[in-house]
């Protein structure tokens, strides 16, 4: 049974420090950070004008709370911009100018080490989010894309109390089947975080050969390409949604498949397949979805979606924080 509380208490432990960029403007962030804070689940650092902040709500007294006009070490912020945009063509004047953007500034706190991770999208599309930390942290392995996943978990007849990681429904449009097996790899490692033992499926609209098509051979290309890099996941493709998540199904359309119907993993073949389905599942079946939830960076950025509740945003915090590496943990990686 999977338990969303769970996951909480292990970022309690961790107690990472989250950025929010959008405690200035967005009510449903600023009573997101006041159960943060008030629970200790994470750090809290907000972004903004202190004195209006707590001219608000006099709680604000007791946060940490940076502006991107007046912090300390601005000159370090707008040099760090420089230094990573130069080559795109961006002056020093114009990397002083952005870092002013609530969005760059809190990607330049994670990137510089004043941060752990950041949580943002209440208030502004995925690209505001995703684009400075495309530009700032970048990817983690250079060959490998950022994706994204959602984390969809709550009772229904037909989730039963378990979770699903869907990948990717938020930031690649069309990825070819060496992508596609990137995206299953960083959504292994997601749902690991998030303390799944992932069950892999590529969907498509054919289920082994049911149809024909160059989409679903980019689908059973990919599976391929995964089940020989990831030989200890249990993995299968191409299927059909109901023949990765039915058992009853399953066994009459791929009698032979190892997820028998029990997947938790499911890579969608392109963001319009998966963007639908997820938002499908969260509101007709009646269960929570966060995300979405970037993979492959070097640092933890999260996205939020714009009609994300306050829980959500306490959720996607808590999932940052178990992104964030441990110093332990670069030691063991070399790094």
């Amino acid at each position: 049974m999977f338990k969303i509380e769970k996951l909480i208490e292990q970022a309690k432990k961790k107690q990472k420090t989250i950025v929010f960029p959008e405690a200035s403007f967005s009510d449903r962030t600023v009573e997101a950070v006041k159960i943060l804070q008030k629970k200790k689940i994470v750090k809290v650092l907000l972004v903004g004008d202190a004195s209006a902040l707590i001219l608000r709500d006099k709680i604000f007294e007791k946060f940490d709370i940076v502006n991107p006009v007046t912090f300390p070490d601005r000159a370090k912020l707008v040099k760090t911009l420089y230094e990573k945009r130069k080559e795109k063509g961006m002056t020093l004047e114009q990397a002083d100018e952005l870092e002013k953007d609530p969005y760059y500034f809190a990607t330049l706190l994670v990137e510089c080490g004043y941060a752990d991770g950041m949580v943002a999208g209440a208030e502004a599309s995925t690209a505001s989010t995703v684009r400075p930390a495309l530009q700032i942290i970048k990817a983690k392995n250079k060959k490998d894309p950022v994706s994204s996943c959602f984390l969809v978990y709550g009772k229904n007849k037909f989730l039963k109390n378990e979770a699903l990681i869907l990948s990717d429904c938020g930031v690649l449009e069309n990825p070819d089947s060496d992508t596609l097996c990137a995206i299953a790899t960083q959504s292994v490692k997601s749902a690991q975080n998030f303390g799944l033992e992932p069950k892999v499926a590529f969907l498509s609209y054919s289920t082994k050969g049911s149809a024909k098509g160059e989409n679903v051979d980019k689908v059973r290309v990919a599976f391929e390409k995964f089940k020989k890099k990831e030989k200890n996941v249990v993995c299968d493709g191409e299927l059909q949604f109901d023949a990765a998540m039915v058992p009853t199904v399953a066994n009459q359309k791929a009698k032979d498949s190892p997820l028998k119907g029990n997947a938790n993993v499911l890579i969608f073949p392109d963001l319009e397949a998966g963007n639908i389905c997820y938002k499908a599942i969260q509101y007709v079946g009646g269960v929570n979805a966060v995300g979405p939830i970037l993979q492959g960076l070097k640092k933890p950025v999260n996205d939020l979606s714009r009609g994300c509740s306050v829980n959500d945003i306490v959720v996607v915090s808590a999932l940052t924080a178990l992104q964030c590496e441990d110093k332990e943990d670069k030691k063991e990686k070399g790094e």
